[in-house]
């Protein structure tokens, strides 16, 4: 079988993760590399062993697919070309900066039969796919993405939002088989000049479950963990080390001592070993599949544009300052 030709169009923080991922997966030729700052794309080109390129269409003609690592505001456009040349897009996480520009891209790689992914990394943690074999009705779910503030961040032209919020609100709508009916939404900015660094939201469903999610940059102890409960457990994971908990009523009963009635109720924690691999790699992996071998993507175009809608929503609501859905 022929390697599959994949190319790197963004060498920044995110993109050079990307390099290097590619760079180890077996039958998989990392074509080249693009960046508008060339030293910085020669320079990832060289340490992995590729060829670097000054405009991200001269990869056009060298390769099946690309993913797509550069700043928010250029994903449209540079999708758009690749999509428009007939190549296979991994598109980093958010998408676009609205829901029309998405739907034109999702509305383009079909009229092309072309695969449009969005690199949503926290869908291949494998606890958080092992969630979804435990979660059933669930009652309150809780999202904490938490980490100090950098002046030097990987992000500079969105707020956590759309850089950290949009993980958890993308496995909350997985999660929950309901109707979003309202959104509470609050934030602020604290080092960032037009960006927030703090938001709280409260998704509320139809079924009545709650999720409560709160994304920071400003907190010194990076946490990053959902908790879960339903009827009969309450369901802990941390992101971070991969590390799945369930704590389940077992039984309970009334204890008569010295003439006073106790109630007593036990529980039983579970703690499932999951098989921990590089998040980043299983989504290439995944992406490399769908285009070279068929494979079919595990998210559809419009649970994407609902994700990336909701997202959007919020973002809305905290610049109005309101909360309404």
């Amino acid at each position: 079988m022929k390697p599959a030709k994949v190319g790197v169009i963004g060498t920044g923080h995110m993109g050079t993760y990307h390099v290097r991922t590619l760079s180890e997966i077996p039958n998989v030729e990392l074509t080249g590399v693009t960046d508008i700052d060339y030293h910085r794309a020669e320079t990832i080109a060289n340490q992995y062993g590729t060829t670097a390129y000054r405009d991200h269409k001269e990869l056009f003609d060298k390769v099946e697919g690309v993913s797509i690592a550069v700043p928010t505001g250029l994903h449209y456009q540079v999708a758009k070309d690749c999509l428009e040349a007939g190549l296979h897009v991994l598109l980093e996480k958010p998408m676009t900066q609205n829901l029309e520009e998405a739907k034109e891209l999702f509305d383009l790689a079909a009229s092309k039969q072309r695969i449009l992914q969005i690199g949503h990394i926290e869908r291949f943690n494998a606890a958080v796919q092992e969630l979804k074999n435990i979660v059933r009705n669930p009652i309150f779910i809780e999202c904490r993405r938490l980490g100090p503030y950098s002046s030097n961040g990987r992000i500079k032209d969105s707020g956590v939002v759309l850089d950290l919020l949009i993980h958890d609100i993308d496995i909350v709508l997985s999660l929950v088989n309901s109707r979003l009916e309202r959104i509470n939404a609050a934030g602020a900015s604290v080092y960032s000049n037009g960006h927030e660094d703090v938001v709280n939201v409260q998704l509320i469903f139809a079924n009545g479950c709650i999720g409560n999610l709160t994304a920071s940059r400003i907190t010194e102890n990076k946490i990053r963990t959902l908790s879960i409960t339903q009827p009969d457990a309450y369901i802990y994971l941390d992101y971070a080390d991969q590390d799945l908990h369930i704590h389940r009523q077992a039984a309970s009963k009334y204890i008569l001592s010295r003439e006073v009635m106790r109630y007593k109720q036990e529980s039983f924690i579970e703690r499932l070993f999951v098989h921990k691999d590089n998040p980043l790699k299983l989504e290439l992996i995944h992406f490399i599949n769908c285009f070279a071998n068929g494979g079919r993507s595990r998210v559809s175009p419009e649970e994407e544009l609902n994700s990336l809608g909701v997202t959007l929503k919020v973002l809305d609501l905290i610049k109005e300052g309101k909360g309404k859905l």
